[in-house]
């Protein structure tokens, strides 16, 4: 294995390149049986020593010191991937998130695997959300990821366009909105959640066919992540 290659793959920690070249990095045991499971492993490195069932993949034997290159976590993972992006579906599920300007990847991640959870199989994230290919949206959201169809886009054409296919579309605003206990959701829906501390943004409400809050006793606010997952469990049992 030559230097060039470990160089190429050591850029795929910048967006830029991840998106340049359509791949990313994953690492740990789980991660990679994940992306077995979807089919988006390249190859395989795997620390000098250690066994890797995936015969299937290149597998390339490397010193700790160069996994450690590739990473940007401290986890000491003995085994890598280079994976490539999936493929991008059509909108076929029924149910879909909608993301604007979620930033911090560890709520993405949460947001993530909660929607899997719940069958929401197409999520919708503005371009100034975080990067799903995020080392920390990679890891926090333990290969739900790779089980979904994330598609980054316009939000307001995307809404328009959901709308004419008969998809009904709920923000989340503490105002003008009902309380999320009296919704009652239709089956091929939308559900926004907006950004950390500004909330989903105005001109995207205004396109909305409802808005809900969620009813508390205290604060005001939850972390966007526990806010989403509230609403995907109310809608879900609904």
């Amino acid at each position: 294995m030559t230097n060039t290659k470990i160089k190429q793959w050591a850029k795929y920690k910048e967006k830029k390149y991840r998106d340049a070249d359509q791949k990313f990095l994953i690492e740990g045991e789980h991660l990679l049986q994940e992306a077995h499971t979807a089919g988006l492993i390249e190859c395989i490195l795997v620390e000098q020593g250690k066994n890797i069932p995936y015969e299937q993949y290149p597998v390339y034997y490397v010193t700790r010191e160069i996994l450690k290159k590739l990473t940007d976590s401290v986890s000491g993972s003995w085994v890598m991937a280079v994976c490539h992006f999936p493929e991008q579906q059509a909108l076929t599920s029924d149910k879909i998130i909608i993301l604007d300007g979620v930033q911090d990847p560890g709520n993405l991640g949460t947001i993530l695997r909660t929607a899997l959870s719940f069958s929401y199989q197409t999520i919708l994230l503005s371009k100034n959300s975080v990067d799903v290919y995020n080392e920390k949206v990679i890891r926090s959201t333990q290969g739900a990821l790779f089980h979904l169809n994330i598609i980054r886009t316009e939000l307001l054409t995307a809404i328009e366009e959901l709308k004419e296919k008969g998809y009904k579309i709920y923000g989340t605003s503490l105002h003008e909105a009902i309380p999320l206990s009296q919704v009652h959701p239709k089956k091929r829906h939308a559900l926004i959640m907006g950004n950390e501390g500004k909330g989903v943004r105005e001109e995207i409400l205004c396109q909305t066919d409802q808005n809900v809050y969620i009813e508390m006793d205290t604060f005001e606010s939850l972390n966007v992540a526990v806010a989403a997952a509230i609403c995907m469990y109310t809608f879900k049992n609904k």
